[in-house]
């Protein structure tokens, strides 16, 4: 009976999720070790696959556009995460082992094989839910890290250092991230060093106020 009426469920609750408004505080809980874990988000997923293959990944290891692993900017390393398809019901689990997007809007970035796993790959993004499922072996990773905010990006290193020449003035630990994929260089500026995410993010809206916007990084 449950097949016969999934076909109508499924739409309902894809216009349940659509329609329902996203926090701007994600649920996202440093919990004591053996507890469990909590993070869930709904937004737009991407991918990323061979401009970036067998580069460095953000926490040391070779990108493999194959491997089931995705980049999430401030969830730990190692964080197995459930990535649904909101558009097709699809589920993959992946290990978070990279940083981004750092696009605006976008909140998880998988592999080629994630993102064909729900198939996404021909449309390029899709709006997903993101759910923490666990770490491996059951290690919990504490929340607490190096959390700073991207403001800039530029292809030129002159560039950036003029600009966090200019925000350093006012502003304190401006500093400048290299950062690389096979056919182009980037120099990121970030601003601040905060031991949690919910102080980067007031900082974030203080500097919003200030027409300064950007993304909150983990730095591991």
């Amino acid at each position: 009976m449950f097949k016969r009426l999934f076909p109508f469920i499924f739409p309902f609750l894809f216009a349940f999720f659509a329609c329902t408004p996203v926090k701007k505080e994600v649920r996202y809980e440093p919990l004591p070790k053996g507890e469990k874990f909590q993070y869930r988000q709904m937004g737009l997923a991407s991918w990323y696959g061979e401009e970036f293959h067998g580069r460095d990944t953000a926490n040391g290891e070779i990108y493999n556009m194959y491997a089931m692993t995705a980049a999430h900017r401030t969830l730990p390393f190692n964080t197995r995460v459930r990535v649904t398809n909101l558009e097709n019901g699809k589920k993959a689990e992946l290990r978070i082992n990279d940083r981004g997007p750092f696009i605006d809007g976008r909140i998880i970035d998988l592999s080629y094989s994630g993102a064909g796993a729900i198939d996404m790959v021909g449309t390029g993004t899709a709006k997903v839910i993101v759910e923490a499922v666990g770490f491996p072996g059951g290690d919990f990773s504490s929340q607490e890290a190096n959390f700073t905010i991207q403001v800039g990006a530029f292809a030129e290193k002159e560039n950036a250092n003029r600009f966090q020449a200019s925000l350093g003035k006012k502003y304190p630990n401006v500093h400048i991230v290299l950062w690389e994929s096979n056919i182009k260089r980037l120099y990121r500026v970030r601003l601040g060093k905060f031991p949690t995410e919910t102080e980067a993010r007031r900082y974030s809206e203080t500097l919003r106020r200030e027409n300064i916007s950007g993304f909150i990084v983990r730095e591991d």
